[in-house]
């Protein structure tokens, strides 16, 4: 297949590529940028921001509710609103990196981002900070999906698997961390803020992300002006995905009435006529929304399935971690949070262990065992509580969640540099806001599936008995994505004479001004 505009670089991190006048036709690769380290430095504290608020809200909520008042729907809302308008609107905002720059974007959502959560800081009532919440959501949906493609091409082939070593485990972190610091900055109540400063927190690490990104981002090189949104296929996209995720969002809390399972139903014909009209504008020569290209590659399919399945047991479990702790064993949010600490320290030891490790064994391996490894700290846990039939201090828990850490550390650190190896620049936007969709997909899933599970067996077995049948599930799970990862290539760039097949090859000519991209899948 080619098409002419894809070739041409859109990204606004791109350095400019200068002709020499009657060079003979070759291809060419961008040099790194310089301030790569910086560039990365600056993304990962935009991901901090988005998952602390992703995870904070579950151990303030009670705090927030009893000073601003309004019933379980409001406490529901503030959680799902940001849920939702996230999820539904990353596609849309990985394209608008494309068409607009991911400079532009990154900038742009972070600034709203921040101002988004001044307001929720300030918020009057049940209904301002619900409205904000979903604000910020849409806001993170512009700025998340831009890094990805930021650090893919601030990076050289070479370096990109140090620096993905550093996003996947920054995320986990940040995931395990959110409980840990709701806890402390609701129970400290800093300058009688309460529940306000977590949302506070957020300024000074917006501002600084915003004064980073403005320093080190590489500026606009020349963009392909052919490139325009696809209004009428955002509509559908994120019709689809909000009949999807509204349900496994809220359908438990709601004792799952039918129109939830009619919502989840209708999704599938969505997306059918999603990808119908898509193909549609692609044989009208008009620009779609997520490119063809991207989703006839095999590894990127193989790497969203791995993740829709590894982040549907991770966020599932870290949810019913939580509510088994305060409602099980009856800790305070700030002794919960602490309580979980080994599972934050364990990922930063993954973390390094797959650093040391990534080179020697490949991307494929190291992301099979480290899925192993999470199932190794799931059945340490079963066993756990096993043998102390509820634990009376955290101590017991040490070990199975400081495993349980390791192994989400090792495991994330190749997943992004493995799935996005094979991705070309034209599909970096799409590629960012696909991947990023399906995690929170998986993670509403694991939420949905895990959490009705477990407060479906409660009544019967406690909650000690409960988390044990659950975490039988979570093994399954994890299983399941261990064997799904031998769809992925062994590793995340071919070396020469390994005797691997790439699942696509690209080669970008340049002659006499003209761009052309030959795409084989």
């Amino acid at each position: 297949m080619t098409n002419e505009h894809r070739s041409q670089p859109s990204a606004d991190e791109q350095p400019n590529i200068h002709d020499q006048p009657g060079a003979e036709e070759h291809t060419r690769a961008p040099d790194p940028h310089r301030w790569r380290w910086a560039v990365l430095a600056v993304v990962l504290a935009a991901e901090v921001m988005d998952l602390l608020d992703a995870t904070i809200i579950a151990i303030a909520g009670p705090s927030v509710r009893a000073d601003l008042g309004g019933g379980t729907a409001f406490l529901q809302w503030l959680a799902a609103g940001y849920t939702l308008a996230f999820a539904v609107g990353l596609v849309t905002g990985g394209r608008l990196g494309d068409i607009f720059g991911r400079r532009r974007m990154f900038l742009a959502g972070a600034a709203g981002f921040t101002l988004m959560s001044l307001l929720c800081a300030v918020a009057p009532g049940p209904a301002w900070l619900v409205a904000c919440r979903v604000l910020q959501g849409l806001c993170g949906a512009v700025l998340i999906p831009q890094g990805l493609g930021l650090i893919k091409a601030a990076f050289p082939p070479d370096k990109l698997g140090s620096a993905f070593g550093a996003f996947g485990p920054v995320m986990g972190l940040s995931a395990v961390c959110g409980p840990i610091l709701a806890g402390v900055l609701v129970d400290a109540d800093l300058f009688g803020t309460g529940w306000r400063m977590i949302f506070l927190i957020n300024l000074p690490v917006g501002l600084a992300a915003l004064a980073g990104a403005a320093l080190v981002l590489p500026r606009a090189a020349e963009r392909d002006r052919a490139l325009r949104l696809d209004l009428p296929g955002t509509a559908l996209l994120g019709g689809a995905l909000l009949l999807l995720v509204f349900p496994l969002v809220q359908g438990r809390e709601l004792g799952w009435p039918w129109w939830c399972w009619a919502a989840m139903a209708a999704s599938a014909p969505a997306l059918w006529a999603f990808q119908r009209y898509e193909r549609g504008r692609v044989r009208a020569g008009r620009s779609p929304l997520v490119e063809p290209s991207l989703l006839a590659k095999r590894r990127f399919n193989a790497g969203l399935l791995v993740g829709l399945i590894f982040f549907a047991g991770l966020m599932g479990l870290t949810l019913i971690i939580s509510v088994y702790l305060q409602s099980g064993l009856g800790y305070s949010p700030l002794r919960a949070g602490l309580a979980q600490s080994p599972w934050a320290f364990g990922t930063a030891v993954g973390a390094v262990a797959a650093q040391v490790l990534g080179a020697r064994f490949g991307g494929r391996r190291l992301l099979v065992a480290g899925t192993a490894v999470v199932g190794l700290g799931a059945a340490a846990l079963l066993a756990t509580l096993a043998a102390t039939g509820g634990p009376a201090t955290p101590w017991p828990l040490v070990p199975a969640l400081l495993v349980l850490g390791i192994g989400m550390g090792a495991s994330m650190a190749p997943y992004f540099d493995i799935v996005l190896a094979a991705v070309d620049e034209h599909e970096v936007g799409s590629a960012s806001g696909t991947l990023t969709a399906a995690q929170q997909v998986g993670g509403a899933i694991g939420v949905a599936v895990l959490g009705t599970a477990f407060f479906s067996w409660v009544g019967g077995n406690g909650f000690t008995g409960s988390l044990e049948r659950v975490l039988w599930l979570e093994i399954a799970l994890l299983a399941l994505a261990g064997a799904l990862c031998f769809l992925l290539p062994p590793r995340a760039r071919e070396e020469p004479g390994d005797g691997s097949e790439p699942d696509s090859t690209v080669v970008t000519r340049e002659t006499d001004g003209a761009h052309a991209a030959t795409v084989t899948g």
